[in-house]
């Protein structure tokens, strides 16, 4: 599983996918955050709720790019045949592309903290921040990217067109984390409400969010992502014969 790591991490820094990836995260949420009318500066409240809102949405479009080479392309050069030939097996190299995407996931958020320390510092007195909300959201935000990887690379797995790849992995992230809750509001829906709840990837963030790491909603995440990264495999034992 290393060796497909590392092989991972190395293309994605050998090239400009990390870094285009890194920097639009950074230029997106910074926008939203200090630049737009209503900005954090004039807002009057020591928080991160904008980074936290406009996170998973960014993460919404940029995690399917990210993924969508991840078994597409294998399979349309035919270099998935020769990575079967290797002393791995098939959850091996899953968890090696997946851990490899985690990392990048990790790295887009980690200049983020000094946002938080620019917030720390600026409210009066300094320090008076929700630092278990605020540590909560990263935590729910980094879940949050687990599972749009999870659906990246089992949307990667089922085709060798890497924009079909990109299209299939967008609508499912869109369905799991827009649309389940959108048809929990509705009325016609009021008596299964709970049941789009425990699917929705938003209603568990927004959960661990408020500060309270509750087990439901990290065995919940924990859950989403192994259920998708095992359909990965499926497909990929599938395709092979």
């Amino acid at each position: 599983m290393y060796s497909i790591f590392k092989k991972e991490i190395t293309l994605f820094f050998s090239s400009l996918i990390a870094y285009i990836s890194i920097g639009v995260f950074l230029v997106i949420t910074s926008i939203f955050l200090w630049v737009l009318p209503d900005n954090i500066l004039h807002d009057g409240y020591a928080t991160l709720d904008r980074l936290f809102s406009i996170g998973p949405i960014v993460f919404l479009f940029l995690i399917p790019a990210i993924t969508m080479r991840s078994f597409a392309e294998e399979q349309n050069t035919g270099t998935i045949e020769i990575l079967s030939t290797k002393p791995v097996t098939d959850f091996q190299i899953i968890l090696g592309k997946y851990f490899a995407g985690l990392v990048l996931v990790i790295f887009s958020l980690l200049p983020t903290l000094l946002y938080y320390y620019t917030i720390n510092a600026l409210a009066v007195p300094a320090g008076n921040v929700d630092h278990g909300a605020t540590i909560g959201s990263y935590i729910g935000l980094l879940f949050v990217g687990g599972a749009y990887l999870a659906i990246g690379i089992f949307a990667s797995s089922i085709t060798d067109n890497q924009i079909v790849a990109f299209i299939i992995g967008l609508i499912l992230c869109v369905f799991f984390f827009i649309l389940l809750d959108f048809f929990a509001e509705m009325s016609i829906f009021s008596s299964v409400e709970w049941l789009f709840a425990m699917f929705s990837i938003q209603a568990h963030y927004l959960s661990i969010s408020r500060g309270i790491v509750d087990t439901r909603d990290v065995v919940y995440f924990l859950s989403f992502i192994t259920v998708f990264l095992f359909l990965t495999r499926t497909i990929i034992q599938r395709r092979r014969w």
